[in-house]
């Protein structure tokens, strides 16, 4: 079962974490010096802040995959839509090792179909572009 995926960026992070922490009823599942995560049941959500973001706001919504054979159905439907997709295979974000897909929704909401691989201890290695290898941001498409 897929889960919805909400990212954040917040200019105070223990400020938001006290508030959303409240909203939901619960503490984060991962929190670092610049990032938090709930992963919720009740709304069925994985619900991401980090100061990472240039401005305060919503950063991207997503659909998180349980496995490979869901994030690959998302990717047939992203297909069938019409639209552009960027797959990310192996990225390195925001503390995670994922594959994924990457795309604009027609209002120019970023969308990010993920399917998470394994934990990684920094934010994101993936920020910074490789000689000759266009990579998208870290936690954001890559620039049209």
């Amino acid at each position: 079962m897929k889960r919805f995926h909400v990212h954040v960026a917040v200019h105070d992070l223990k400020q938001s974490i006290r508030f959303y922490s409240a909203l939901f009823g619960a503490q984060p599942s991962v929190e670092k010096p610049d990032y938090a995560k709930w992963m919720l049941d009740d709304p069925r959500v994985n619900f991401a802040i980090s100061t990472r973001g240039s401005k305060a706001g919503l950063a991207h919504l997503g659909i998180q995959a349980e496995n490979s054979v869901e994030l690959e159905e998302v990717g047939s439907r992203l297909a069938q839509a019409d639209v552009s997709t960027m797959p990310q295979k192996g990225a390195s974000c925001c503390y995670a090792k994922s594959d994924k897909y990457w795309t604009i929704d027609p209002q120019g909401v970023a969308w990010e179909s993920f399917h998470t691989l394994d934990s990684v201890p920094m934010y994101g290695s993936d920020t910074k572009r490789s000689v000759g290898e266009s990579r998208a941001a870290c936690c954001a498409p890559a620039a049209q």
